[in-house]
């Protein structure tokens, strides 16, 4: 019999979306240590300021916070120390081709755990300009208020 989860994601990077224009994007394992399952178990990861780089031919995650376990006695190399991620060797590749050729970067933006693995969603990412972001914002804005407008139209309110 399967346990039934309520929610797996343990945190989400928000921010990704605002500062980047996010583009394809992979689900990896996360390599960890110790007590660092149970830390994120407790739910207080933080995505923010995190980046993947490819070292060595292989996908490292720098940046991620994740606290120590409250009852655990010790914690070796911090709670942003780099961790490796677990990819094919051809997805490492395709992402090392995609980062060189066009200048994108990689950023974490949902950690989660499924079967009890801890996983973390990669995306290719470009950074947006200022007014960018000034653009999205007003049409996200516009976007809501149509929606409030159709909704007050069908409730039979002119306002």
């Amino acid at each position: 019999m399967k346990k039934p989860q309520t929610d797996p994601v343990i945190a989400r990077n928000r921010k990704a979306a605002h500062e980047y224009d996010l583009g394809e994007s992979w689900e990896a394992g996360i390599v960890l240590q110790g007590m660092e399952v149970k830390g994120l178990r407790a739910g207080r990861a933080s995505l923010a300021g995190g980046f993947a780089q490819i070292e060595n031919r292989e996908l490292w995650l720098h940046g991620v916070h994740i606290p120590q376990y409250a009852q655990s006695r010790w914690f070796e190399g911090g709670s942003r120390r780099k961790r490796k991620l677990l990819l094919h060797r051809a997805e490492i590749d395709k992402i090392e081709r995609k980062i060189n050729e066009s200048g994108l970067t990689v950023v974490p933006t949902v950690l989660y755990f499924k079967d009890g693995r801890a996983k973390v969603e990669i995306a290719l990412a470009r950074g947006k300009k200022t007014w960018d972001k000034r653009h999205a914002l007003a049409e996200r804005q516009a976007n809501r208020e149509a929606e409030r407008a159709v909704q007050r139209r069908l409730k039979g309110r002119s306002d």
